[in-house]
């Protein structure tokens, strides 16, 4: 079920804890290849080509295919663009998509830091490349959990450089710290579980090479950021739309689920009362909605941020608002 609100989830990526200024960015390169396309993904008609960012002595991946209004895809912590496969082919029938990985995630290279800062200036190198080859319209920025506070910071700090924001599952300005000393244990606990868990596909599109203490430090981290992030909202002028979860921490009447459940809308809802034109949109779900709904985000996204006229389609993206 989805509900929509004007008014009014956890910090993590898909397997639990959540999440989920530019550094140098002299050292650029950029080599571009084509990357073979689903079988669904317009069935043979688009063509995804990559192209690989290098900057603060990372390698980031970045794929490009579709066609229409651009739109650039972030994921999470945890997560990779290989992970958000259903969702970007979704997007990329009326959308021009660009994905990427986070640094120490799927095939970007291995840091010396995973700090949120770091994950920043990962999005902020990929953007500006993207500005250098020249967009035809400034880019939605659709953001999954980490990856929708990296878009909401972006976008505080360079508002004429986005058409609008979609917010999945993460930036949530929480009236309270999510995680509370009473939950450090399961935390941990849900951190050293992923990081075991990923020796699985260690050596993959979908590895991840954090440990689980800097799984766990950044899920810290992260809800200090959010803290702090209603400031950042108010410097952002462009459309904002909400995707989230309606029970990030699960279904459960027992633990600390209810609590983190409540406080996951009660954070949305004080967003709302600040900044009542945010459309928010709640899915039936957990955390993994991106994966377990990407139809219905999908057809959000589509609602929100259609095809763009010809005239906004025309200039250069750095000169003209979305």
């Amino acid at each position: 079920m989805t509900t929509r609100t004007n008014a009014a989830e956890v910090v993590a990526g898909p397997g639990k804890p959540y999440g989920d200024n530019a550094a140098d960015q002299t050292s650029r390169q950029r080599t571009t290849t084509d990357i073979p396309t689903d079988h669904d993904e317009a069935r043979g008609e688009t063509t995804v080509r990559g192209f690989t960012v290098h900057h603060d002595g990372v390698t980031i991946p970045v794929s490009r295919g579709g066609r229409g209004r651009p739109l650039v895809l972030c994921p999470g912590l945890n997560s990779t663009q290989a992970d958000l496969y259903e969702l970007t082919g979704l997007l990329r029938r009326d959308h021009d998509v660009v994905t990427f990985d986070l640094r120490g995630h799927g095939l970007a290279s291995a840091a010396d830091r995973y700090s949120f800062e770091a994950f920043l200036s990962d999005l902020v190198a990929v953007l500006t490349e993207l500005g250098r080859l020249g967009l035809p319209s400034p880019p939605v920025l659709v953001g999954y959990s980490l990856g929708a506070d990296l878009a909401v910071h972006y976008a505080s700090e360079r508002p004429d450089d986005v058409a609008g924001l979609v917010l999945i599952d993460g930036a949530n300005p929480l009236p309270e710290p999510f995680i509370t000393d009473a939950d450090l244990a399961d935390f941990r606990a849900m951190a050293d579980d992923l990081a075991t868990r990923q020796e699985a596909v260690r050596g993959t599109e979908r590895q991840v090479l954090l440990t689980a203490r800097e799984i766990h430090e950044l899920n810290l981290e992260i809800d200090v950021v959010r803290s702090g992030i209603l400031d950042r909202y108010r410097k952002i002028d462009r459309p904002i739309s909400m995707i989230m979860s309606s029970s990030i921490a699960g279904d459960s009447g027992e633990g600390r689920a209810p609590r983190h459940n409540r406080l996951w809308r009660a954070g949305i809802e004080r967003l709302v009362r600040e900044r009542p034109h945010v459309a928010t949109s709640w899915l039936d779900a957990d955390h993994r909605l991106v994966f377990t709904h990407a139809p219905q985000i999908a057809q959000i996204i589509r609602s929100a941020h259609g095809p763009a006229t010809s005239e906004r389609l025309r200039g250069d993206w750095r000169r003209t608002p979305g």
